[in-house]
Formats: C-alpha cells, structure tokens, sequence
C-alpha cells in the first residue's frame, strides 16, 4: 500500500475527511492544505486508517493509565526521603 493510500479507512473516515475538507475550503484554505488538515484530524480522532476491534482499542487505553498511575505512584514513593540519625539527634 503506498503512502496516502486511503483504501484501509472507513466510510465514516472518509465522509469526515470531506466534511472537514470543505469546511477548510470554506475558511479560504487551498485545495491540498484544506484535504492534508483533513487527514491529520481523522487521524487525531481515531487513530489513522489502523481497523482495529473496539475491545482491543479499550483495552490499550485502559493499560495505558494502569501504566501511568503505576509511574506516578512510583514517584511519589521515590521522593520521601528517610529519616537520619543526624535529624534525631539534633532534635533532642
């Protein structure tokens, strides 16, 4: 498949290409400006021209923030410092 192929998009990506493509050539954008805005914001919303069931788009998203919570947890963990010896005496 060579490149801007938009043979594996479905008609629902492609009827928002258009629709955004003419609301850009509405606001004065040129022909290829108005149709590349296009393609990068069906790409944004879903993902590009990837077919991909809807359970396994759910469960990457879901692993990702287990991913994230498990950093920032981490990190708050990592930052507490230990109590010394110095802090002790000097507390007497």
């Amino acid at each position: 498949m060579p490149r801007g192929d938009k043979s594996s998009y479905t008609d629902k990506q492609k009827r928002q290409a258009e629709h955004i493509e003419e609301s850009e050539k509405a606001e004065g954008r040129g022909e290829e400006a108005a149709e590349r805005i296009a393609w990068a914001t069906v790409n944004k919303q879903d993902g590009g021209g990837r077919k991909q069931p809807a359970k396994t788009a759910a469960k990457k998203k879901s692993s990702a923030a287990k991913t994230t919570a498990k950093k920032a947890s981490s990190k708050k963990t990592a930052t507490k410092k230990p109590a010394t010896k110095k802090a002790a005496k000097t507390s007497r």
